[in-house]
């Protein structure tokens, strides 16, 4: 069953083109990875779904709905730096910023909220840490933190930006297990992923995206040479310009 389905999206900035024609159906119960080169539109693309960014035209449906009626039912963990960490907040009050969804109107969270939150900093391992600022913690903690709090949405859908990006191993270790075991319990993860070197270890499925979708569908038939080589080779004739030139350089250098 499809989850999400993308109907000719067209995002721009300012005149110029994010992302256009993007037709993409993604299946519940995966783990899916958003990867393409820098510039790509991949942050663009997660943004777009969650009507975070404006689109042009084009059709998003998530849970065969309008995604306006199915926020609660969708976590979203935005990139590390668009983030402001000196917010004084705690980490077991930044988890519980996840119970308010579904508490309603005026209602605060109680003993039950609380319970909930402490549980899902245990899942990420950093129940130790509930009552330090969050300004405090490394990359990794941070990361660790904002996954619990989206945890304890208890969402069906969970859409990370970059969730990689800047922490330490350890961290990174014990946020993809956490990914795989809520694949396994039926949810539903999209994650915008740049290391290449991880895909085949990390994700069910690929969207590989150039401001278009190169190919998508099971890791095995989009990680191929020939879909990287074509989504990449504007980047790789670039390096391979970049190559060149250092090269001369110190050809030039090694005769004068």
């Amino acid at each position: 069953m499809e989850i999400i389905a993308v109907k000719g999206l067209a995002v721009s900035y300012m005149g110029n083109p994010a992302l256009f024609n993007v037709n993409v159906g993604l299946k519940s119960s995966r783990l899916i990875g958003i990867v393409g080169p820098n510039g790509a539109g991949k942050s663009t693309f997660i943004k777009a779904l969650l009507e975070l960014t404006p689109k042009d035209k084009g059709e998003v449906e998530i849970f065969n709905e309008p995604v306006k009626k199915n926020k609660k039912r969708i976590a979203y963990v935005p990139q590390r730096s668009n983030i402001d960490w000196t917010f004084p907040i705690t980490v077991i009050d930044t988890v519980l910023l996840g119970t308010y969804p579904s508490l309603g109107l005026f209602r605060r969270p109680g003993k039950k909220e609380k319970a909930w939150a402490y549980e899902c900093l245990k899942r990420v391992g950093m129940e130790e840490y509930a009552k330090r600022q969050i300004g405090e913690l490394s990359g990794g903690q941070q990361q660790r933190v904002f996954m619990a709090r989206a945890l304890a949405q208890k969402p069906k859908l969970y859409l990370l930006d970059e969730p990689f990006v800047g922490i330490d191993m350890a961290s990174e270790e014990v946020i993809i297990q956490l990914l795989k075991e809520l694949k396994e319990d039926g949810k539903t993860v999209v994650v915008v992923h740049h290391d290449l070197s991880k895909v085949e270890n990390y994700f069910d499925d690929l969207v590989l995206l150039n401001k278009t979708v190169i190919k998508t569908g099971p890791v095995s038939e989009v990680f191929t040479r020939e879909h990287i080589m074509q989504a990449y080779e504007a980047e790789f004739q670039f390096q391979s310009f970049l190559q060149e030139e250092t090269t001369q350089q110190s050809v030039n250098a090694e005769q004068v």
